[in-house]
């Protein structure tokens, strides 16, 4: 399994440390304590070339691909890097589509209820935009859909996840009027409304707020209980809504909900911040 330092990986250390993070991603997905310091000093004993930094920056190559490839489930704590080389993509593959343990908890994880949280602070609940590094490839990028099959919807069901949808929409309801009331609009703060569920949810928005003058915020809540960079849905109503209300209209992307909750904040059209890909089209059959 040894490979020598500063060379090319070799598919044996691929296959030992992809293998040791889909442990860790076990481990977390079913809610255990993980030792992430041990893991690595494990696999360090099995692939000697490799340091603890080496393999810390394959486990950040591997959260990338199971993000980019797979809209996977990540380890918290590596950071998803996107110079990884194509070698990694197809034992990710194989080790996601083999790992039933990993399958059943991811979706139950997606699927399940959550309670609003209660945060006596919202000093540090908004953060700066992720920034995604500029891709270095040392070869060109595929388009794995036609090579690797093997995609469950794990974001797609979250996305569906009207319990979590809810919370991170109340999550955000409060923050609004805290907002407002610091700034000195309290009766602004209290005119705030969660539109998507007093006048529908066909709106384009899901929260009407203000700014300090009365002119009028349009608020998109996207959550997630994964990392800020994952990827979300957006309807086509959605997007279009960004675009003719531009100078009103705020994407507001909770992410980490269950475990420790934060927003960034996308103003203006989300088609200027994000790359908006069609993901399915309405089938009617033909008349004959």
């Amino acid at each position: 399994m040894d490979g020598e330092t500063g060379s090319p990986w070799t598919d044996a250390e691929i296959e030992a440390t992809v293998a040791t993070y889909f442990q860790m991603l076990r481990t977390q997905e079913l809610g255990q304590t993980l030792n992430k310091a041990e893991h690595n000093r494990r696999l360090q004993s099995r692939i000697p070339a490799r340091s603890r930094g080496a393999i810390e920056f394959k486990h950040a190559n591997i959260s990338a691909v199971l993000m980019e490839v797979y809209d996977a489930p990540q380890l918290r704590g590596y950071l998803p890097r996107f110079n990884y080389q194509s070698d990694l993509v197809i034992p990710v593959g194989r080790a996601l589509a083999a790992d039933r343990v990993l399958d059943e908890a991811a979706l139950r994880n997606v699927q399940s209820a959550v309670e609003t949280p209660l945060l006596d602070s919202y000093d540090a609940f908004v953060v700066d935009v992720p920034l995604r590094a500029t891709r270095r490839l040392r070869e060109p990028l595929k388009d794995w859909s036609t090579v690797v099959p093997i995609k469950r919807d794990y974001l797609q069901r979250e996305a569906l996840n009207r319990s979590l949808g809810l919370a991170g929409e109340a999550l955000v309801l409060e923050y609004e009027a805290r907002r407002l009331h610091a700034l000195g609009a309290r009766g602004l703060a209290d005119r705030v409304e969660h539109v998507s569920q007093t006048r529908g949810d066909g709106l384009g928005h899901d929260i009407l707020s203000f700014e300090t003058d009365g002119r009028e915020r349009y608020i998109e809540v996207k959550t997630t209980a994964y990392l800020a960079e994952t990827p979300f849905f957006i309807s086509p109503n959605e997007a279009a809504f960004s675009d003719a209300h531009a100078e009103q209209f705020h994407l507001y992307r909770v992410f980490d909900f269950r475990q420790s909750p934060r927003m960034f904040v996308l103003p203006g059209a989300v088609g200027a911040h994000c790359r908006l890909d069609p993901v399915s089209f309405r089938a009617t059959l033909l008349a004959r």
